[in-house]
Formats: C-alpha cells, structure tokens, sequence
C-alpha cells in the first residue's frame, strides 16, 4: 500500500491509447517512475471524456488515432471543458500538421511513439510540472510555420460542429448510420441528418468524398 504523503505527491494520468499492449507498456514504465498514478485508462475517444469528467486528473496521456472519437477532437473538448487538465499527446504521426494541431487545440506536449524511455519520462515530468514539452525528433522551426499559416484563416475542422466532426469520423471509420446512431445514442434519423448537413456544408455528395476529407483535415488515419 502507498505511504499516504506519497500517494498525495503522486500525479494523477489517464492513460488513452487504443492498444492495450500499449497502455500496459506505459503503465509498467510509470510505476517504475515512481511518482505518477494511473487513475484509469481507455481505448476509445468517447470514453476517454466520460473519465476526464468522472476522475479529472492532472496528466491525460493521449494517442491521436482512436475509434470512437479523434484523439485530436477529444484534445480540443478536453482544453475547451477542463482547462486544468494538461494533456500530453503521444503519437506515431511526426508530420507537422498533426503536431500543430495538437498544439492550437491545447495540448502541453507531443511525444513519438518511438521515443527512448529517457524522453517519455522528461516530457511527462515537464508537463506534469506545468511546463510544455516537444519530441526532440519533431522539427520546431516547419511545426511553427504550419500553425502561423492556419492561423490566418478559419481551418476545415472549424466549419464543422463538433457532433459533425464525430459523425464524420464515424462514417470514415466505416460505421453505418445504425452503428453510429446506438454508439451515440440518437436516433438513426439523426445521424442522416447530420450527415445530409455534412454532405451541405462541405459541398460532398458521397461518402467516400467524406472519407477522404476526414483523412485530409486530420480525422482518421489513410491506413484505415
């Protein structure tokens, strides 16, 4: 059992990742840190804000692809409702736009997957500490460029509601408008009229153009 002056030092991380090897991998690695508490893990973006709501911990240790939700929707909810929660991003994805996304939307830190143990621990002690962390691999200098540039003009994500953006990653993951009606709970009706609104706003007037908008603007991954 922990000593209950340490238990009160520790950090408290959620853990999101939708590989559970992975989850354990990392969970293993903090207990030999010492000083970070898992509090709960997930698989899924849907759930991840369910748990950020119920335990709200210090640290969210957060994957970009997820089913369910974006990890970078999930972010973007996450720095909007509890601002408090600093969130440290860890990804397979070292391209510019997605590290600049993942910034803008209000994330701490982005950290490779393939980083070395010595880098996971810095960058978890410095977002932990209030500080701000970015992989070494990751070239600042375009990352800065990137986000100046979409800072001139409204981005694509931002024309779309956030249950748009949902249902739009839904579609592309392959779910049809019953599976994604019960995963949200609405009604089938719902869902094709959020999808009819989609398919309005961006000027799309098919699903696989829906797809590869959702692949363009960051939502789900090519490779799917």
């Amino acid at each position: 059992m922990l000593n209950p002056i340490n238990a009160q030092n520790k950090k408290r991380i959620l853990l999101v990742d939708d590989h559970s090897l992975m989850r354990a991998g990392i969970r293993a690695l903090l207990d030999e840190f010492g000083d970070f508490e898992v509090i709960g893990e997930s698989g899924n973006g849907i759930e991840a804000l369910e748990l950020v709501r119920k335990f709200m911990p210090d640290l969210l240790l957060l994957d970009i692809s997820l089913p369910g939700l974006n990890g970078l929707e999930v972010l973007r909810q996450i720095s909007q409702q509890h601002p408090d929660v600093r969130v440290l991003m860890l990804s397979m994805h070292a391209g510019s736009e997605y590290v600049a996304r993942a910034l803008s939307f209000g994330a701490s830190g982005y950290l490779l997957k393939d980083s070395a143990f010595d880098e996971l621990a810095a960058a978890l002690h410095a977002v932990a500490g209030g500080r701000d962390y970015l992989c070494t691999a990751i070239d600042t200098e375009t990352v800065q460029r990137f986000i100046h540039s979409t800072q001139q003009g409204q981005s694509e994500q931002e024309i779309l509601t956030p249950r748009q953006r949902q249902i739009l990653q839904q579609i592309a993951e392959g779910f049809g408008p019953r599976d994604i009606a019960e995963s949200l709970n609405v009604s089938v009706k719902t869902v094709e009229a959020h999808r009819a609104q989609l398919m309005e706003r961006l000027g799309i007037h098919h699903v696989p153009g829906l797809v590869r908008f959702a692949i363009r603007i960051g939502l789900v991954s090519p490779d799917l």
